[in-house]
């Protein structure tokens, strides 16, 4: 590349050997050896993390300084009311994290987030990797470095998991990203429908797709939000499951599990990307939206 062009990721510009970071107060200028530059390119090919992210996470991970924030687009309340116009790309949502959940534009279906690849699980059961350019109106994701490893033998019902997951958790006042690798005797999803803009979450989830498994291994991509947090996030736990083969997935509702791998992440930074469309600006959010979210969270 002979020529200079943007990364775009606001205010970091990228020429061949050469990548220039500004932020409020600083601007650095680094050039590259030829080895580090195609290796710095081979990762964004592969990954589609933007430079400045790769060259941030390199020096934090070196440093050994917290590069973990937990974003999120949109709110609860929004999502409630039935905003769903795309607020942002899976692209950008690359630069946050490579590890999450969320939905798509309209409600098409679930996402999930494991291992920087971001995948939709649509409301026909079937699972693709969804691309850069797909919306999302909702959708929370963080860098993944469990800071603790623990196994739990065997949970009845997903109740009961969480409960087990409860021990491990040191506060009631943080977010925790939670992974969990297990074996599911059994498991039930579900995938919500494609809906209209302005349809309440709970009308447009009560004819949503639900699916049965059982014996499948897979991962569990979930997050805990505290109490207060009813009003802008999903309080709780809030799981997504994607099989070990990438073929079935969707929003957990029940699960027996055996042989779990669980790995937490404590988020210590939160921050919330808010939409600008006519529909969010004008919607009145006030109303809290957690009754709604356990109505249309629960099997139907």
């Amino acid at each position: 590349m002979n020529h200079a062009e943007r990364d775009g990721s606001g205010g970091a510009w990228v020429r061949s050997g050469v990548v220039c970071i500004r932020s409020m107060h600083h601007e650095v200028k680094l050039n590259l050896p030829e080895g580090l530059w195609r290796a710095i390119q081979k990762r964004r090919a592969e990954s589609g993390e933007s430079i400045r992210h790769i060259v941030n996470a390199a020096l934090a991970s070196h440093l050994e300084v917290e590069h973990r924030t937990l974003f999120q687009v949109s709110t609860s309340a929004a999502l409630v009311r039935g905003i769903y116009d795309g607020a942002v790309t899976v692209a950008t949502l690359r630069e946050h994290g490579d590890f999450g959940l969320g939905t798509f534009e309209h409600l098409d279906g679930e996402m999930i987030v494991l291992e920087g690849k971001f995948f939709q699980v649509r409301s026909d059961g079937s699972v693709r990797v969804a691309e850069n350019t797909a919306q999302s109106p909702f959708a929370v994701v963080t860098r993944f470095a469990a800071s603790e490893d623990v196994s739990i033998a065997g949970a009845s019902d997903l109740p009961a998991l969480c409960e087990a997951i409860d021990k491990r958790r040191g506060s009631n006042n943080l977010f925790y990203a939670i992974r969990i690798d297990a074996h599911f005797e059994r498991l039930r999803v579900r995938a919500a429908c494609k809906s209209a803009e302005g349809v309440p979450l709970v009308e447009a989830t009560s004819h949503q797709s639900e699916f049965e498994f059982s014996d499948v291994n897979g991962t569990l991509v979930g997050f805990w939000a505290p109490g207060y947090s009813a009003a802008f996030s999903i309080a709780g736990y809030h799981f997504h499951f994607l099989s070990a083969d990438r073929s079935r997935g969707g929003h957990l509702l029940r699960c027996v599990a055996e042989g779990a791998r669980v790995q937490l992440q404590r988020e210590g930074s939160f921050q919330v990307a808010l939409p600008e469309s006519t529909e969010f600006l004008k919607s009145d959010l006030t109303r809290d939206p957690s009754a709604d979210l356990e109505k249309a969270e629960k099997p139907h």
